[in-house]
């Protein structure tokens, strides 16, 4: 209705006045050309109202410290599709554009099969086929067909019928256009979900990597008379490389201090909840119910860097495959110990976990659901079944423990990797309203004074190159160590977050690198995401042939060192 629609908007706009980063549904919005009871007239689609939740975004501007923030996640099957994949381009009717929000397809299992097969997909109003907005998995392919039978036989007039792949091509084109609408799936987002037996997941947040249900507010007679539930992300990310330690000369992970970390963390991620201030009553009310925290991590590259591990190798699969285990362990152990101290939150009973149910069941359910072999290793080092019988004798504190943020600013404040992404490159360029701040990867820098290459004109031969160490005279052992996240193979990169993702109970925000122009390429490694398990995808990074082509060097020498000497402190350009 036009009155919760504007809800919506007001909501959307306070939240966004306290600096949320918004992500929201809008598949239940009616498409254009539906009937409109209320006043028999004929809709306009969705398109205009996500003009309006755009410009929403940038009235309200935080406070005027930055630009608005959100994503208009939307299913496949909405009639108003196509309209939808051509919001972010740069061409066309400007009252159809929405430069200033993002937005991403909300993927069933059912539409990547149906491209698979090179099947029909029929698309729908829907005020004509409201079942589909509410179910997933099997329920979901039952009344899908349903509908599709009905739109055959004539029953429902406003729909339309087109190859999926066909669609699918026009979502990798635009993709590779304008970087959206980013790749979500649902399914394995609400197969998966610890809390399905509240509600559904229709959506995640601003960057991909929260898997919460979210409930409209019920009105009558103009009155609120059930409060609803907004999903509220309560995140916090372990520094990797805070825990790397040095044993006669060999770094290692130190798993001690790792652990002590993490019970820290969701401790404080789970005291935020009480103290924090919530913009809408629909926040709190969700929060305060279900408790759920996103306890993340970074530096993950930096982590590899110091250990020489290569991240597209399947050492690295393995090692994040062991790594994602330990983390996961020990933030659901917290979360249960946090139970047993102060009680389990309010909606676990019935949920996955008091069924004994814990993520990496989940992934195997999910699986089971395709008919799918299991292809990501789910072999375990550590003893789940004791962490089981902890939950079934204590409960959990937290609906949810885990999800994996982009990390993007406190990142450069730690002078990290972000997250668990591979190097952009060598060198980061960091724009606030400061300025532009250059900053150079540290391990690079050591592996280069070991080298003896570090040095002034080196460091300007990095800028040269934007930090592209392939075009550096350099031993190839350190071009292949630090290559461009472009010039890794995207394929183990999947692997690597397929590995990561079966243990974690929400998302993991997770860019795809590209420099090739080939759609059979975008097509075969988003297809190979999905296979894989994993619940969402983020930005699609295109390289440009310009950046491709650079080929600049600078001569550079030995003696011009940038390093710090007290004793001649004229030759630090530090200290000038």
């Amino acid at each position: 209705s036009i009155d919760g629609i504007f809800e919506g908007v007001w909501q959307e706009a306070r939240k966004s006045k306290y600096a949320g980063g918004l992500g929201f549904d809008v598949t239940n919005f009616r498409s254009s050309g539906a009937f409109i009871k209320g006043t028999n007239g004929i809709s306009g689609g969705i398109v205009p109202w996500l003009k309006i939740f755009n410009d929403t975004l940038v009235a309200v501007n935080q406070g005027g410290k930055r630009p608005g923030a959100g994503c208009a996640y939307l299913e496949p099957w909405h009639l108003d599709f196509e309209d939808f994949l051509n919001l972010r381009r740069n061409t066309g009717d400007e009252r159809l554009r929405c430069h200033d929000m993002n937005t991403a397809s909300w993927t069933p299992d059912l539409f990547m099969q149906k491209v698979k097969a090179d099947a029909d997909w029929y698309m729908f109003c829907p005020s004509e086929c409201r079942e589909l907005h509410e179910a997933y998995g099997e329920d979901f392919e039952e009344s899908y067909n349903y509908y599709c039978q009905k739109a055959e036989e004539g029953e429902i007039k406003n729909f339309r019928k087109t190859k999926a792949k066909d669609l699918w091509k026009k979502m990798l084109k635009v993709l590779f256009e304008t970087s959206h609408p980013w790749i979500t799936f649902k399914d394995p987002s609400n197969i998966r979900y610890s809390n399905q037996h509240v509600g559904v997941v229709h959506s995640s947040n601003l960057c991909t990597e929260i898997m919460l249900h979210t409930k409209p507010s019920v009105y009558e007679n103009g009155r609120k008379t059930e409060i609803g539930e907004t999903a509220v992300c309560n995140l916090g990310s372990v520094n990797l490389k805070s825990h790397i330690r040095d044993a006669d000369g060999k770094l290692f992970l130190d798993r001690d201090r790792l652990a002590s970390t993490i019970g820290t963390a969701l401790r404080v991620l789970d005291n935020v909840i009480d103290l924090n201030f919530y913009p809408t009553e629909e926040a709190r009310n969700s929060n305060l119910q279900h408790r759920p925290v996103g306890l993340g991590m970074m530096a993950t590259h930096d982590l590899l860097h110091a250990l020489d591990i290569q991240y597209d190798s399947d050492e690295a699969v393995k090692f994040i495959d062991e790594l994602t285990e330990f983390f996961s362990y020990n933030a659901i152990l917290a979360s249960s110990k946090l139970a047993k101290e102060r009680g389990s939150y309010k909606t676990y009973s019935g949920s996955l976990w008091d069924q004994g149910v814990l993520p990496i069941d989940t992934y195997n359910r999910l699986m089971e659901y395709r008919g799918s072999s299991v292809t990501v290793k789910t072999s375990k080092s550590l003893d789940w079944q004791l962490l089981r019988d902890h939950i079934t004798r204590y409960g959990m504190r937290n609906s949810n423990t885990m999800a994996i943020a982009p990390t993007a600013t406190i990142g450069y404040i730690n002078g990290v990797e972000q997250s668990i992404e591979p190097n952009f490159s060598v060198l980061f360029v960091y724009e606030n309203k400061s300025g532009n701040f250059y900053i150079m990867n540290e391990n690079f820098v050591e592996d280069m004074k070991k080298e003896g290459l570090w040095s002034s004109s080196f460091a300007e031969a990095v800028k040269e190159v934007d930090g592209d160490v392939s075009l550096l005279d350099i031993p190839d052992k350190y071009k292949e160590k630090y290559k461009t996240a472009f010039d890794r193979d995207m394929f183990k990169l999947i692997d690597c977050n397929a590995a990561r993702q079966k243990w974690i109970d929400q998302g993991v925000s997770f860019n795809l690198y590209n420099k090739s122009t080939s759609l059979k390429y975008l097509n075969d490694i988003y297809m190979a995401a999905w296979e894989a398990g994993l619940k969402t995808t983020y930005y699609l990074r295109n390289r440009g042939a310009s950046k491709v082509e650079k080929s600049t060097k600078k001569e550079y020498t030995k003696e011009e060192q940038i390093a710090c000497s007290i004793a001649n402190p004229e030759a630090c350009e530090a200290c000038q």
